[in-house]
């Protein structure tokens, strides 16, 4: 079987400028960065200002396994799969991280014949957005040191700079830095560190900025750090949002790519779900939603991350309203959950899924919670006994859940074709009963949304706080920010804080240890369990398979 990137390779793609004129886009609107992609111009959106807009999918999963979901996978599949049977869809998805390209994931644009292309730009510098945030983040930083070693004027305590340097790539040994060593030319020596660029700030408010002023006023609100009388200073008292802003002018503008199918992707953005809000940008979804019938959406790792931060925060933002949630579940990581090792989980284990396949439950229950109807999509594999799909399929039934099978991953759309039926029937019979609600209200303390989000989302018992968490909380609420909504930085790998607690575990202790306010972002950070905002790279690192032949041909990106 070709390997994705020898598929993506053979792919007949269409020249942006089609895919765009298939949208209805004027080419005033549309800047090419080479001959298949481009970025949209800001004006397009108020050109369509007066259409209405199109449904709004959205695409999540369980708990992640080593066993794999397909949740991209997915999206992109059902994106093709509503061409093939006669709706105007689009997609819309988050830029991939060099961190997991080079990491432990490879390539992250889909995957066999359901993938967005050109595959290896998407996957490595694509139209520079990545480089473009991690400049702006790092200008501050610089200007932040540079007035310390001017002499200090607004009297910034070295030790209590919030603000950190970000790289988009794995490097553990960035975790925790001191700089300004070697003399007194260097700077002025304090304690710093490092966070991944898809889990700075910066890449938050790129997400959730809906135009340059927006963007502008936000960079000017980051709390960067206080004074050594307690006062904060924010990045505006620095005189930094200016130039970070034109910085950004262009990573703000959304990109549109295609799928093996020629169906049009707007990718842009990628915050992480499990340190960061997990969903492409605003202007990304609402543009989408101007220019297709149906927006297909996803939101990163399970429904307990990325969908909840989709649901709480970004709709909060965007005035977005989902028609429909897509949980992407396999019968393999079912299993996983259910205590088979990762090397057995093809084997037939009626026991492990009928113990694992109540992760699948918990994440039906809570994306039930924001009253919009759910579908079930079972990525399929080979392995998938007929006894095993009989009993998820009637699972569904009595969680009265409407439940497809989907084999894009092998097929393209044409293997989507029952799921996308399945999402345009479930979305037109709910139509007039779907009410979208967030599980909290702005109104409602720090701890009030802790609570809710541990407890209705993942089934927690009770939350504690370490006595830094209080004193940062207290702080927060000083600063009038008490009722931003909640971003919890928590383990991808299991419902609690804990990532050896698999299936459905209830009444444990959400732990946690830190909390920090995105006031550009216009969100609270809990911190909890032992995550980390620089991940580390594996024992075998994805990078070492990656390579370029004398011709100049990509090999080894998944």
């Amino acid at each position: 079987m070709l390997s994705d990137i020898k598929i993506a390779q053979q792919a007949k793609m269409k020249p942006i400028m089609q895919i765009a004129e298939d949208l209805q886009i004027n080419e005033q609107y549309v800047e090419p960065y080479g001959r298949y992609k481009c970025k949209l111009d800001h004006a397009l959106f108020d050109s369509l200002k007066d259409k209405a807009d199109g449904k709004l999918i959205l695409v999540t999963a369980i708990n992640p396994t080593p066993a794999g979901e397909g949740k991209t996978t997915t999206t992109v599949g059902l994106g093709q799969a509503m061409k093939k049977i006669g709706k105007n869809a689009i997609i819309a998805l988050r830029e991939p991280s060099l961190g997991p390209v080079f990491g432990i994931k490879g390539g992250a644009a889909g995957g066999g014949y359901a993938q967005v292309v050109p595959m290896e730009d998407i996957n490595l510098h694509f139209t520079g957005d990545m480089h473009a945030i991690t400049a702006a983040n790092n200008l501050l930083s610089a200007l932040v040191d540079n007035h310390l070693q001017q002499g200090n004027a607004l009297s910034l305590d070295p030790r209590r700079i919030l603000f950190k340097r970000c790289l988009d790539m794995n490097d553990r040994a960035l975790r925790n830095v001191t700089i300004g060593l070697g003399g007194k030319l260097n700077g002025i020596p304090r304690e710093d560190g490092f966070q991944i660029t898809v889990a700075s700030e910066i890449m938050a408010i790129l997400c959730l900025a809906t135009d340059l002023a927006d963007l502008k006023e936000r960079l000017a609100s980051i709390l960067v750090g206080y004074t050594y009388d307690n006062r904060p200073l924010f990045a505006r008292d620095f005189k930094a949002e200016g130039a970070m802003t034109a910085l950004l002018k262009d990573a703000l503008k959304p990109n549109l790519v295609q799928t093996l199918e020629n169906t049009p992707a707007i990718m842009h953005g990628g915050p992480f779900a499990n340190i960061a809000h997990g969903c492409n940008s605003i202007t990304a979804t609402k543009l989408a939603l101007k220019l297709a019938d149906y927006t297909i959406t996803e939101a990163g790792f399970g429904s307990d991350l990325g969908a909840e931060k989709f649901l709480d925060i970004k709709c909060r933002f965007g005035n977005l309203h989902p028609d429909c949630i897509v949980v992407v579940a396999t019968i393999r990581a079912l299993k996983y959950n259910g205590g088979v090792d990762k090397a057995h989980v093809a084997e037939e284990n009626m026991d492990a899924l009928k113990a694992g396949i109540k992760n699948l439950g918990a994440h039906i229950d809570n994306m039930r919670l924001y009253g919009v109807p759910v579908v079930v999509a079972i990525n399929r594999f080979l392995t998938d006994t007929d006894e095993e799909v009989r009993f998820v399929s009637s699972y569904c039934a009595e969680k009265q859940v409407e439940c497809a099978y989907s084999e894009v991953f092998a097929k393209g759309g044409e293997g989507g074709i029952e799921l996308a039926e399945t999402v345009c029937r479930v979305i037109e019979e709910n139509a007039e009963t779907t009410h979208f609600a967030p599980i909290y209200e702005d109104d409602t303390t720090v701890y009030e949304k802790m609570d809710a989000i541990a407890k209705k989302i993942y089934h927690a018992g009770d939350v504690s706080y370490t006595p830094a968490a209080k004193r940062a909380i207290r702080e927060i609420e000083s600063l009038g920010m008490g009722n931003y909504p909640v971003c919890v930085a928590k383990t991808q790998y299991s419902l609690s804080d804990d990532p050896t607690l698999l299936g459905a575990p209830e009444g444990f202790t959400l732990n946690v240890r830190d909390v920090r306010v995105n006031a550009g972002a216009r969100f609270i950070v809990a911190y909890t369990g032992t995550i980390v905002t620089m991940p580390g790279l594996p024992k075998v690192p994805a990078a070492e398979r990656i390579d370029v032949t004398e011709d100049g041909v990509i090999e080894g990106l998944f």
